[in-house]
C-alpha cells in the first residue's frame, strides 16, 4: 500500500492544500466556501493517506509492493461471479428507472423499486433454480 499512501498524502499535501491557499489569496478570503471546500478536499487526501499507512503497516507486504514478486503471487481467488447473468443489466435498468422517477415523477420510481426488487431477488436466487442449482 505504499504506492496508494503516497498517492493520497501528495494529493492532501501538495496539491489541495496549496491550490487551497491560492485560492483564498486570489479571492481576498471574501469567498470562504471554496477554500473552505479546497481544505477539506486536502484533510481528506491527508485522512485516506493516513488510514492507508497505518493499515500497510499491520498486514503483511502484498505483492503489489514487492519489486521481485511474481505474477502467480498476486492470483488469489477473489470470489464467484456469475457468468452470462443477465439479472444485473436488469438491476441497473431498475435503478435507472428509480433515479427517472426523482427527476420526472415519484410515482415512477415506484415502479423502478418493484423491478429492483424483482431483479434483485432474481440475482441472489439465481443458482437456487434450473441447470446451474447449487
Amino acid at each position: 500500500m505504499k504506492v496508494e499512501t503516497w498517492v493520497f498524502l501528495l494529493i492532501g499535501i501538495v496539491f489541495f492544500t496549496p491550490v487551497a491557499i491560492i485560492y483564498g489569496t486570489a479571492t481576498n478570503w471574501n469567498e470562504p466556501v471554496g477554500a473552505a471546500g479546497l481544505f477539506l478536499c486536502a484533510g481528506l487526501g491527508v485522512l485516506v493517506g493516513g488510514y492507508l499507512f497505518q493499515t500497510s503497516r499491520r498486514i503483511d507486504e502484498r505483492p503489489e509492493d514487492d519489486p521481485n514478486a511474481r505474477i502467480e503471487d498476486g492470483d488469489s481467488e477473489i470470489g464467484f461471479f456469475a457468468p452470462w447473468s443477465w439479472w444485473p443489466i436488469l438491476l441497473a435498468a431498475a435503478a435507472a428507472i428509480i433515479f427517472l422517477g426523482v427527476a420526472i415523477g415519484i410515482w415512477i420510481s415506484f415502479i423502478g423499486a418493484g423491478f429492483g426488487i424483482v431483479a434483485l431477488l432474481g440475482w441472489v436466487f439465481e443458482f437456487y433454480r434450473g441447470d446451474h442449482a447449487h
